[in-house]
């Protein structure tokens, strides 16, 4: 499911050409039982307000959902580019040899961090998580050895920002895993199925079909397009871009 939320303007098209079909099955409908008769037109009218009210508060709810999920994500990443300057200043703590050997890793490990958010690419997202796993290793490392051997409290500073560093990007993969359940979506679309149904059924005269038939449709594919943009991390136009980690890199590169 989720790889088709992650391609909006598919799912744009796809909602559109199904709500379509729907609103359509409507009308066949109608012109299938008859002409509505006027009480059963207000029974009728009183069942699609509540529908489509139900409709509006599930997407706003869903809408709720992903821009909180949005800005989850980026909220995760300035925690991380704070982690990755904090442990960079604190690798000063350590002996010389130690904060050398640190300070590169951490440049390596920032490089990698952008890559991450800058890359959509499902094969090579594989490959910058292993890479990922990698530094945080030889990081961990890099400062578990003259912790053993000293043991001091300034170097256990250097000890306790590492670990920050490894565990913001912990929580920045959970974030980023973090999607509107498939539950959600199904609900949205069954509601929005039954609203186009009863939309096409209740149309009063031919010459308001075809603009019914296609309106609805498409103003419920842009919402539903826009709340999964907003949802995905690496699909359509509204990402996370790497802005902090960015500036945090430009920072470093400048001394």
């Amino acid at each position: 499911m989720h790889v088709l939320i992650d391609r909006p303007y598919f799912i744009l098209v796809w909602l559109f050409a199904v709500l379509w079909l729907a609103t359509r099955l409507g009308t066949l409908l109608r012109k299938h039982f008859g002409a509505i008769t006027d009480d059963v037109r207000e029974d009728l009218g009183v069942i699609r307000a509540a529908a489509f009210t139900l409709l509006g508060l599930v997407i706003g709810f869903m809408f709720s959902m992903a821009v909180g999920r949005y800005d989850l994500r980026k909220t995760h990443e300035a925690v991380e580019a704070n982690a990755i300057g904090t442990e960079y200043l604190r690798a000063g703590l350590l002996p010389a040899a130690d904060a050398d050997r640190v300070r590169a890793l951490l440049r390596d490990y920032l490089d990698n961090r952008i890559l991450f958010y800058q890359t959509r690419a499902r094969d090579r997202i594989r490959q910058i998580n292993a890479r990922t796993a990698q530094l945080q290793t030889q990081l961990w490392s890099a400062v578990r050895e003259p912790a053993a051997t000293q043991g001091t409290a300034i170097v256990g500073l250097a000890v306790a920002g590492m670990n920050e560093v490894l565990d913001s990007e912990g929580s920045t993969q959970a974030a980023w895993s973090n999607r509107i359940p498939f539950t959600a979506w199904a609900l949205l679309g069954t509601i929005a199925v039954f609203c186009s149904v009863m939309l096409g059924y209740s149309v009063r005269s031919a010459k308001g079909e075809v603009p019914m038939q296609l309106a609805l449709p498409f103003l419920l594919g842009v919402a539903l397009a826009l709340i999964a943009d907003i949802e995905s991390p690496r699909g359509g136009i509204i990402v996370v871009s790497p802005e902090n980690l960015s500036i945090l890199k430009a920072s470093l590169d400048a001394h």
